[in-house]
């Protein structure tokens, strides 16, 4: 994947939503100069929640977002829909998943299609499901959601995790470099700190930008992982606990705090984990 000019240019046509309000081709403004200035330098990029919330907005007449430094138009995710409200004019959705819960705001286009014929009526999503969004970041008095061009229902589960697994790849590319610099990247003793991750010197040993109320055995399973020399696949929760001297079930509890932090992902199955910067 080449992440190195923020993606491919995305046109959805007349999905409707990315501006706040439905559209067809041409339509997004009076003249439709502005807008179509803006979309044809559209980016798509797929994210988490928490990254929409974290994201910066250079200013209020800004239409992008910056996340991880790069200008981020147009976003994906993947969430379970925790509520709908429908009105005259458009669908409110509230997805959560797991890293955040934010609104995405479908607008409804009456002349759009015809409900009447069964060949135009698509699926929907529905509540406690899970559904993929395409659409717009946009804040309004302090509040984020999303302007939705397209939103549908997800029938293939591991579509769930192989959006959060492209989600780790697109961050770690903005925030460390390409695959090929991470290559020449060794995971070392104390001083290393990850290009921007935690500092592996100080308390324990890299762990001194843990939240204070973060518990011994995560700093010391954090430790232990920031320490050892491994591969990109991180350590296996056996090798930890053999590091560690800790039980299974202890490096599991303590993994799955760092991975509420923010501070470990997991990569070739659920009990192998590696470091994931935090700011």
């Amino acid at each position: 994947m080449d992440y190195s000019n923020n993606y491919s240019t995305t046109s959805y046509g007349g999905a409707g939503g990315a501006n706040g309000g439905g559209f067809m081709p041409g339509s997004q403004s009076a003249d439709g100069t502005t807008n179509k200035r803006s979309y044809g330098k559209d980016t798509l990029r797929p994210v988490t929640i928490k990254q929409l919330h974290d994201a910066i907005h250079p200013n209020p007449d800004a239409e992008y977002f910056l996340i991880d430094g790069s200008e981020t138009t147009q976003v994906t995710f993947v969430g379970q829909v925790r509520a709908i409200s429908a009105q005259t004019t458009n669908v409110t959705y509230k997805l959560d998943d797991g890293t955040g819960i934010i609104e995405v705001k479908q607008w409804v286009d009456a002349e759009a299609f015809d409900e009447q014929d069964p060949s135009n009526v698509k699926a929907k999503p529905t509540e406690e499901g899970y559904a993929r969004v395409w659409g717009r970041l946009k804040a309004f008095n302090n509040k984020r959601h999303v302007g939705a061009n397209i939103i549908r229902p997800v029938s293939d589960f591991n579509e769930i995790q192989y959006h959060l697994l492209e989600a780790t790849v697109v961050h770690l590319h903005f925030s460390r470099g390409p695959p090929g610099d991470l290559q020449n990247k060794v995971i070392g003793g104390a001083g290393a700190n990850m290009n921007g991750g935690y500092d592996a010197g100080g308390d324990m040993g890299g762990v001194k930008k843990l939240p204070a109320g973060t518990s011994a055995g995560a700093r010391k399973v954090y430790h232990t992982i920031a320490n050892t020399p491994q591969s990109h696949e991180g350590l296996h929760v056996q090798q930890i606990a053999t590091s560690t001297q800790m039980e299974i079930g202890e490096v599991m509890r303590a993994a799955e705090e760092l991975v509420g932090l923010g501070a470990l992902f997991t990569t070739v199955d659920e009990q192998t984990w590696a470091i994931l910067d935090v700011n």
